[in-house]
């Protein structure tokens, strides 16, 4: 996706995530983040675009601290989100196309970085936000939902700080019907490798298989959908493996 479609998106996203927020209440329960509130999400997705922002505008060369999350609640957490996710959205857009700036994730540029980090980021919790209202969740297209898996399993979990590990080897396919995207990732004591294939994908046995909707993929491997959501075949364990130890954690 390009630069300017991340931003779009994510202007949109931010959106949708703050009034799904105010339609529930601060109160209500967010349950694909068990022992959260709407009030917490709000206040960590704020502090989290804030910290973005900073980067792009100030640009910082190495990592810098978060702001920490306000100690505010209601209407006044409202705004403050909303407030923040348009400061984002706005350096993004005003940003040059050679920002030099840290960033922790490959990528062809920081501003490329940015943009497509802060709208998975936002996606997510958007969908957090909808699941504490109980009804349908707006749709992620197929194309964004692919290049979201792609920044889960080739970006988050290729770093060191991933725990999905085994001491023996498993390989894990993920395979999005709607795209012409399958991930073949081999799972070992070391961080997991992710390969992604057009068509059908590696000839690799695979020990487990992941397939659905890009966008059905995109929530059950950020833990959002149950595995029921997608169509799995061979070791569930393997599966498990990944969703008991995949969790991203600030």
């Amino acid at each position: 996706m390009q630069i300017t479609e991340h931003i779009a998106s994510l202007s949109e996203e931010g959106r949708l995530l703050a009034a799904a927020a105010e339609q529930a209440g601060p109160g209500a329960s967010v349950p694909t983040c068990p022992g959260w509130q709407i009030r917490h999400l709000l206040r960590h997705t704020g502090m989290v675009h804030r910290w973005a922002a900073a980067f792009i505008t100030e640009g910082h060369t190495a990592h810098h601290p978060d702001g920490g999350e306000p100690d505010l609640d209601g209407a006044e957490l409202l705004a403050w989100f909303r407030e923040g996710h348009r400061h984002l959205v706005r350096s993004l857009e005003e940003a040059p196309a050679d920002l030099e700036c840290w960033t922790f994730l490959p990528a062809p540029s920081p501003l490329a970085f940015w943009s497509r980090r802060q709208l998975n980021e936002t996606t997510v919790h958007r969908v957090d936000a909808e699941s504490a209202l109980g009804g349908p969740l707006t749709p992620v297209s197929a194309d964004r939902a692919a290049d979201g898996i792609d920044e889960l399993l080739t970006g988050f979990h290729a770093r060191p700080k991933s725990r999905v590990r085994s001491d023996k080897p498993r390989t894990l396919r993920v395979r999005a019907v709607d795209t012409a995207a399958t991930w073949t990732v081999r799972i070992s004591e070391d961080p997991p490798q992710a390969v992604r294939t057009a068509g059908e994908g590696s000839a690799e046995h695979a020990d487990c298989e992941l397939s659905g909707t890009a966008e059905g993929l995109y929530l059950a491997l950020w833990n959002r959908l149950p595995l029921t959501a997608v169509t799995l075949r061979g070791d569930r364990a393997v599966a498990r493996l990944w969703t008991d130890n995949s969790a991203v954690t600030w």
